[in-house]
Parts: C-alpha cells; structure tokens; sequence
C-alpha cells in the first residue's frame, strides 16, 4: 500500500475556482487504477489535508503522472496555493478495528 499525504494551503479568494478542480482531481482518482481510498480534512487554521491510498508503487506513481493531474498540479503552484508539502510513503503495517472506515 501506498500513502499519500498533501497538506496544503490556499491562497485568499481562490476558493470558488479550486473547489472546481479539486472536484475533478477527486473523481479523476476515484477512476484510477490501484485507487483504494481518499479523504479530505480541513482545520480552522485553513491547513487542508488530503490522504490517498494506491495498492501499489506503479498505480500511485501512473496517477502522479496522470496530464489532467499534473496540470492540475501547474494550477496549485501558479493560481491555487500560498503553501503545501508531500509525503508519499510505503506503508509497513495496518491495523483494524470495527465497520470500515
């Protein structure tokens, strides 16, 4: 399994604009191959945090090269964020407890 956590944050006013392809990054990776699951959070200090799991290396890796997403990726750094960091990692062991999440 693949994790991948984005925090990130947004520039003032850009919200309405960002939601649109936010949106579109959503379903377009809910379609990839590999895909497992995605959530969003955010805090009242505006940090916005996004985690996505792929079942393996190559699926994470075909989405992270995937235009639409790199695009959207050009749109983040130019338009969308004040600030974000990455943090892609193997994940070495789960556990679980209860109805899925």
């Amino acid at each position: 399994m693949i994790l991948t956590v984005f925090r990130s944050r947004l520039r003032p006013g850009v919200d309405g604009a960002y939601q649109l392809v936010a949106r579109e990054m959503s379903d377009l990776v809910r379609a990839s191959a590999g895909f497992v699951d995605e959530v969003h959070f955010e805090s009242p200090s505006g940090e916005r945090v996004t985690i996505v799991r792929f079942t393996d290396r190559p699926s994470h890796d075909a989405w992270a090269a995937h235009p639409r997403h790199r695009e959207a990726q050009r749109r983040g750094r130019e338009e969308f964020y004040a600030s974000y960091d990455i943090t892609v990692a193997d994940v070495t062991y789960e556990r679980h407890f209860g109805p899925p999440l």
